[in-house]
């Protein structure tokens, strides 16, 4: 396709084809698919739609790439009431830690974006988990921190991993029982 068989500029009033969801459902998939953050001309392609429309939803390539992280990062799991703080720990980890391995550059979008936003949904989430802990402030911030810390760097050796056998999310079980155990310690 030419990109004068392409849309130009701002999307028309009555079309549906394009919206902000729109665009983030399909660079989610992108980014899943290619390994990588889709570039904004990428994503037009894919979209069938010039460069120029995208702009209409998201002012420039950041914004873009926080709506992207923020949707991302809203798919990491709830904690529940029907489960102990420690369950739902691990599962906020290991959610956590495979949405960062299914879609590589995430990681390093998350480390340098200036936005708390995806930051504040792993948070309020934690807080959440280990509100039976009944932890001060600092001790709560410290251990989120703490645990922040060591999932970026599984992470980290997950997308490391290239044969994706010999490592997995789950196996963060054990070392987490230490973790459990340092803040039992605090309560």
């Amino acid at each position: 396709m030419s990109v004068k068989d392409q849309k130009r500029g701002r999307p028309k009033v009555g079309d549906r084809q394009l919206s902000a969801e729109g665009i983030l459902s399909v660079a989610k998939v992108m980014m899943r698919e290619d390994g990588k953050i889709p570039s904004i001309r990428a994503l037009a392609k894919q979209l069938g739609v010039d460069a120029m429309a995208i702009y209409h939803y998201f002012k420039n390539k950041n914004e873009l790439l926080e709506a992207i992280t923020v949707s991302l990062m809203q798919d990491i799991v709830e904690p529940s009431e029907q489960l102990d703080w420690k369950e739902n720990i691990y599962r906020l980890s290991v959610s956590y830690l495979t949405i960062l391995n299914d879609h590589p550059g995430l990681l390093e979008t998350l480390l340098t974006m200036k936005s708390l936003g995806p930051v504040e949904v792993f948070s309020q989430r934690f807080e959440a988990s280990i509100e039976p802990l009944d932890l001060s402030e600092a001790q709560t911030n410290t251990a989120r921190d703490l645990l922040v810390d060591y999932l970026h760097g599984y992470a980290l050796a997950l997308n490391c991993n290239p044969d994706r056998t010999e490592l997995t999310a789950e196996m963060i079980e054990k070392p987490m029982e230490l973790y459990y155990l340092a803040l039992t310690a605090l309560s």
